[in-house]
């Protein structure tokens, strides 16, 4: 089984140093977050762990302080769930950083029973797509000030799956588990696609990723049957490690190297699915996005 396993783990590795580089990593408390916050932190980057629980954040960043020699780490309070925590964070931001060159936005919940957010949004739609729209969009001044800089945005195969529900976009008429959290993962591709195409001229670049399955949190909200399976399977899937693979790899491979807009998975370029591809959808998304959060993004 291990023999099988290590041929989904890609043989990558560099070098690269990131001195006098800031990151902010939202979701980093805990799975590929915290891994990819420890290994930017280890290259000499200043990481902000952007975290809704912040025992969770501050007990994170002092695990990071003491594995990683000289890791520059600090953990600020972030709920995606809630608009004006948003704006709070960022103000704390522009109050208290100079630069940012790397946006992660790794955060979300999967497959949760129906909810919504503060604002009143499905909560997988407004955690994992419409947080970080609005996220980016607040922080995007202090990424083209510090140029050239990143956006990285964590999808999921699962967005095969995926169709963008205009015509119900809170959940209430149809709610699936399922479906909301392949509609968010197909949403973070749209959104990345629109947001390369007009920040590119301002030296800022955007990828999405695919971590890959990996045995992180995930199966707090599915069923029992796909917990047994995830336990059983379990020495088969990546672990947050390997998982963050490729979120790294966006973030330091040269920028001539990657594609901006490109989605990635298994740290290389790879297509996703067609409707991901579907400039249509995602010119409409972005107007929909900026609508349902009363902003005016050009």
């Amino acid at each position: 089984m291990q023999a099988i396993r290590s041929l989904f783990i890609p043989k990558w590795s560099s070098d690269v140093r990131l001195e006098g580089k800031t990151a902010i990593i939202t979701g980093a408390n805990v799975g590929i977050g915290k891994e990819t916050a420890k290994d930017l932190a280890g290259r000499g980057a200043r990481v902000i762990l952007a975290c809704r629980d912040m025992v969770k954040g501050e007990q994170a960043a002092r695990d990071i302080i003491r594995e990683v020699r000289g890791a520059k780490v600090v953990a600020r309070q972030l709920d995606l769930a809630d608009t004006k925590s948003i704006c709070q964070f960022a103000e704390n931001i522009y109050n208290n950083e100079k630069t940012l060159h790397y946006l992660i936005n790794n955060a979300g919940v999967a497959m949760c029973p129906y909810a919504v957010t503060v604002d009143g949004y499905e909560m997988q739609f407004g955690v994992n797509h419409l947080g970080h729209f609005f996220l980016t969009f607040l922080l995007l001044d202090l990424l083209k000030h510090s140029a050239p800089s990143r956006v990285i945005n964590l999808s999921s195969i699962a967005h095969n799956m995926g169709k963008i529900q205009f015509e119900d976009l809170i959940g209430e008429k149809d709610y699936h588990p399922v479906r909301a959290y392949a509609q968010s993962k197909l949403a973070n591709i749209l959104f990345t696609r629109e947001l390369a195409k007009r920040i590119e001229v301002q030296g800022v670049m955007a990828y999405s990723v695919d971590p890959g399955s990996v045995n992180t949190e995930i199966t707090r909200h599915i069923g029992l049957p796909l917990v047994s399976m995830f336990k059983t399977f379990g020495s088969m899937l990546k672990t947050p490690a390997e998982g963050a693979y490729t979120t790294i790899y966006c973030a330091v491979t040269p920028e001539h190297q990657l594609v901006t807009g490109g989605y990635y998975k298994d740290c290389a370029s790879t297509e996703c699915s067609r409707a991901g591809q579907d400039d249509g959808t995602a010119l409409k998304l972005w107007a929909v996005s900026c609508q349902l959060l009363g902003i005016r993004w050009r």
